[in-house]
């Protein structure tokens, strides 16, 4: 026969003297003479009765109480202890609390300052995003081991190679960020995994470009006067990369000079200070020719907004059947300044917006060769500028 529920009232708990008061179906109110009151749920589970907290009163009311004693219930009825399987489900929790995408998103946050513009790019955290979290995301970091992690990078380890690398280095920085956090991880289980996966068939592909000797024939057969020809002579006379070029704001001009923002230099990891490039004459002159053409202030905008995406110059020497791609021509000033000038080397590197030296020596160091390389850089424009017979075979259907 079922034992009648519900016995208990609000107005008569608050009144209670210390004792244990049945509200019926195992619900029962244990008042403390030394203060406090606690629910409990006795039941059976396997022949043997036992006793399991719900909280205490008046923090759990008498409507919470009756609600979790339900809940419990139907878990003996399903044939389960509850006390065990509630200490299951809060282990489960506390797993899910540490997932890997848990984990990895923290270390992600942890590491922005130092990466450039706080990592919204992206290129950090995509590895992780696109090749380990769709598998590995959900799981515990504690349960991860080499197996799982050679599983998930096998598809790209040999075909995409580079990708893959910058996986498993970023896994491996949460999972140390996990340990940091105290949970107990496998540290070694990346390198293990990287044992389990061999070494790597690829071989890195350099960016193709154009001899230095055949540069100034292209950049002369830029005279149409389109944004993208515009652009590709501003990218040839500065060498700099095309990201910072092609979100050239009108506002880091002044004269001649180009000053490109600390956050937006690639390739100087730690700099805080901006990035001074020195404008040749020609470089000025491509930068009026493109000025008409400005909006929202940025030098180069898109068709509809926006600036031009980092596949328009490249799409541009594509139908022009060229196998070399724009960033390539910082390979081409680079061998020019090599084998054509005597540039000491820490001027030519700076040129081109690389961290020269170590930390200490920068610290030392306060100059950026702004004057010297304001030299070079009128030297180069005036080879690309320079008339030669070759001019016509760089002209296409572009």
């Amino acid at each position: 026969m079922a034992h009648p529920k519900n016995k208990l009232t609000n107005a008569e708990l608050k009144a209670k003297p210390p004792g244990k008061y049945s509200d019926g179906g195992g619900l029962w109110l244990h008042v403390r003479a030394y203060g406090g009151s606690q629910w409990f749920l006795r039941y059976t589970s396997f022949g043997r009765r036992h006793e399991m907290g719900l909280g205490g009163y008046p923090g759990v009311s008498l409507k919470e109480a009756r609600q979790e004693a339900e809940k419990w219930r139907a878990v003996v009825r399903d044939g389960k202890n509850p006390i065990k399987e509630r200490e299951r489900l809060k282990r489960e929790a506390e797993y899910n609390l540490y997932i890997l995408r848990d984990i990895a998103l923290d270390a992600f946050e942890s590491r922005k300052a130092e990466l450039k513009g706080d990592g919204k790019a992206g290129r950090w955290f995509s590895p992780l995003e696109i090749h380990v979290l769709p598998k590995l995301g959900k799981m515990p970091v504690s349960q991860i081991d080499q197996r799982d992690i050679r599983d998930t990078l096998a598809p790209i380890w040999h075909d995409k190679a580079d990708t893959a690398r910058k996986a498993l280095n970023r896994l491996s920085i949460c999972m140390r960020h996990a340990a940091a956090l105290g949970l107990d991880v496998d540290l070694q289980a990346t390198d293990k995994a990287k044992a389990l996966l061999g070494r790597q068939r690829h071989k890195a592909k350099h960016i193709p470009s154009l001899y230095w000797q055949d540069v100034p024939a292209f950049y002369q057969s830029l005279d149409g006067g389109s944004v993208t020809e515009l652009a590709l002579r501003l990218l040839i006379l500065t060498a700099v990369r095309s990201a910072p070029l092609r979100h050239l704001h009108l506002d880091q001009i002044d004269g001649d000079i180009w000053t490109i923002p600390a956050e937006a230099m690639k390739g100087r990891r730690d700099a805080t200070e901006d990035f001074r490039v020195p404008l040749s004459q020609e470089a000025q002159k491509a930068i009026s020719e493109a000025t008409p053409f400005a909006r929202d202030g940025f030098l180069f905008p898109g068709i509809r907004k926006g600036v031009i995406s980092d596949m328009t110059m490249g799409k541009f020497m594509e139908r022009r059947g060229m196998a070399e791609r724009p960033h390539g021509f910082r390979s081409s000033f680079r061998d020019w300044v090599a084998e054509a000038t005597n540039t000491p080397h820490d001027a030519a590197e700076t040129a081109l917006g690389h961290t020269v030296g170590g930390k200490v020596e920068r610290a030392y160091r306060r100059t950026d060769f702004l004057e010297q390389r304001r030299a070079l850089m009128e030297r180069w424009a005036g080879l690309l500028c320079f008339k030669n017979s070759q001019v016509a075979q760089f002209h296409g259907t572009a």
